[in-house]
């Protein structure tokens, strides 16, 4: 064999070595991540008598590696622990956080958690269920819901102004307090989800199309969404689908039918991600049918629908 050839084979040689080590590199510092949000719904037992075992085949089929879980107490007490053992996953229900995750649990925040993920990097997950109280597209459309004990004690309203002012004083300062929490972590480089039942729709989905269609009464720039955004937060349900009318997305309620009167249909259950090399790649609806979801359980065990977000996280340099 010449020189020529032997140089040849040894390029050849060196560059097929550089294209396994970079895929290996790049292997080494992608992972992915799917975070939850889900309103199980008093204790995932009570809708249709239906065994814990239900909620955690959510969860299971969503292949979720954190949940958020809001309404854990049942009428026979709190199922988190119970759903855990399910599940075979660590938990934590200090400070409020009620989070459920396969990852090892680090530190207890307010409202949240620390996680080590399976690289070894660290990601925060806080977990909010604010105030149903007053609701405001019930205030707008002049709705006394039968179930809600606050059901005579709804003061009716008809303008965007209204419907902001009252939201702020239902749910301002604790979605605030989240937010403070947030800010003061010291760690500048790791991924932070904010999920959760917020009991009120978003600005992102409230627009002026949807008024103009009569899909919702009026526009209204919610102000926790708006919040959210203004601290640096993405909305992954609509960062994958951006076209409200075209997805609605809706999470409120799997009880009831669209033209039922004794609701609106809404999406009030989020999953806010921000972060250096923190991508969403996809989000799924978990509920009752195809028709409303896009993973299906059944029966479903909760009157609100789950939602999924996957996400590729890189290292940053």
């Amino acid at each position: 064999m010449n020189k020529r050839m032997v140089l040849i084979k040894w390029i050849w040689v060196s560059l097929v070595a550089t294209m396994i080590l970079t895929a290996v590199h790049v292997q080494a510092e992608e992972s992915t991540l799917r975070v939850m949000s889900y309103n199980i719904h008093r204790g995932g037992v009570v809708l249709l008598k239906q065994p814990l075992s239900q909620t955690a085949k959510a969860i299971q089929l969503a292949k979720a590696d954190i949940v958020g879980i809001q309404e854990t107490k049942s009428p026979r007490g709190d199922t988190l622990e119970d759903l855990a053992k399910l599940l075979g996953w660590n938990h934590d229900m200090g400070k409020g956080s009620n989070i459920l995750t396969r990852y090892e649990i680090v530190d207890s925040l307010y409202k949240g958690v620390k996680v080590k993920l399976d690289s070894g990097r660290h990601a925060y997950v806080f977990n909010v269920h604010l105030s149903s109280h007053p609701y405001q597209p019930y205030q707008l459309l002049e709705i006394r819901p039968s179930w809600h004990k606050h059901t005579n004690n709804i003061t009716f309203i008809k303008t965007e102004a209204e419907a902001i002012e009252w939201a702020k004083k239902a749910r301002g300062a604790e979605i605030g307090k989240v937010l403070r929490q947030v800010k003061s972590i010291s760690d500048k480089e790791s991924p932070v989800f904010v999920v959760g039942d917020f009991n009120e729709p978003s600005h992102l989905d409230w627009t002026e199309a949807a008024a103009r269609t009569g899909r919702h009464p009026i526009k209204v720039a919610y102000p926790t969404s708006t919040e959210m955004a203004r601290a640096g937060f993405s909305d992954s349900y609509r960062t994958i689908y951006p076209d409200e009318m075209k997805n609605p997305g809706l999470t409120w309620s799997p009880k009831y039918k669209a033209d039922d009167p004794r609701t609106h249909l809404d999406r009030i259950d989020f999953v806010y991600f921000k972060g250096n090399g923190l991508k969403v790649t996809n989000v799924k609806i978990v509920g009752e049918n195809k028709e409303n979801a896009d993973m299906v359980v059944t029966p479903y065990p909760s009157d609100h629908r789950a939602v999924v977000a996957s996400f590729k996280l890189t290292e940053v340099e």
